[in-house]
């Protein structure tokens, strides 16, 4: 198992956040990890997300099924290469008020056999889940 994660506070009330970081079909306007992006965010709903990778510039798309949604304070993904088990992520994005603003917490939880032999991959996604934290917090705090 290995856990990743980035945090940023934005000077924005939650719904604000979770109106910009849900509108999936816009992601490719300010989202320097998750370039593309399409679905919805309900249970049980497939996304299509396609990732750059920072250092390398490697993309890769992936479609993870929605787990839980909570507006505005919670949404949470899984994905998986091939059979559960071998590779999965379990991605969260976690949106608290707090003084005025929200601060959201991204992270990540990587299980599966393939986890030990992916260590490039987890850690230029965990640079790349702070580039979309900052670009979060500058999309959502220049009113776009």
């Amino acid at each position: 198992m290995r856990r990743i994660a980035s945090d940023v506070f934005i000077s924005a009330e939650p719904e604000k956040v979770w109106a910009v970081l849900t509108d999936f079909e816009r992601f490719e306007e300010w989202n320097p990890f998750l370039v593309e992006a399409s679905g919805v965010a309900a249970p049980g709903n497939r996304l299509s997300l396609r990732f750059r990778l920072p250092s390398s510039g490697r993309e890769m798309v992936f479609k993870p099924t929605v787990l839980l949604t909570e507006r505005p304070q919670l949404l949470r993904w899984r994905g998986r290469f091939g059979v559960p088990y071998i590779f999965d992520g379990l991605h969260s994005f976690e949106l608290t008020a707090r003084d005025g603003g929200t601060h959201v917490l991204q992270s990540e939880v990587f299980t599966g056999v393939l986890v030990p032999f992916t260590k490039s991959i987890i850690a230029q996604s965990e640079h790349g889940f702070g580039r979309l934290t900052e670009a979060l917090k500058q999309r959502v705090e220049s009113g776009v």
